[in-house]
């Protein structure tokens, strides 16, 4: 079971709120001990998950949380848009797959840094990404 303890929010609007938003990062992975190679990969994850918030979605919330989970702590970073929605989330998740004229590699290459993934999207509705990077994951 997952406790709580600290939630915070933040709105993402436009490309000038990426930076405070990954000091915020920082500043909950630095609280809660986390290594400095933990912390980047967190932080590069976060980073490709509200650039893509950005370019597909023109932003949205993302709310940030402290947890714990027996002995171990963590970050869990909620991404929430209602941009047009990924149709496809299995193929999104396959590297080299792009909309965007991109590379290909955002979602799953964020998936891989992190702990805990999960994507859930409706077209038209919006998509929603949770992940979870653990002090000692």
């Amino acid at each position: 079971m997952k406790i709580v303890l600290s939630k915070d929010r933040m709105r993402i609007e436009r490309e000038q709120d990426v930076v405070p938003f990954r000091a915020r990062v920082k500043e909950m992975a630095v609280k809660i001990g986390m290594s400095l190679v933990n912390q980047t990969k967190l932080i590069t994850a976060a980073s490709e998950l509200v650039r893509n918030m950005l370019k597909y979605a023109h932003g949205g919330i993302v709310v940030m949380e402290i947890i714990s989970q027996g002995r171990d702590n963590g970050i869990r970073l909620v991404f929430q848009d209602h941009g047009p929605g990924i149709p496809d989330t299995q193929l999104a998740m396959k590297d080299g797959y792009s909309t965007g004229k991109s590379l290909g590699i955002g979602l799953p290459g964020a998936k891989r840094l992190v702990n805990e993934f999960d994507l859930k999207s409706k077209v038209g509705e919006g998509t929603t990404v949770s992940i979870i990077k653990w002090k000692n994951g």
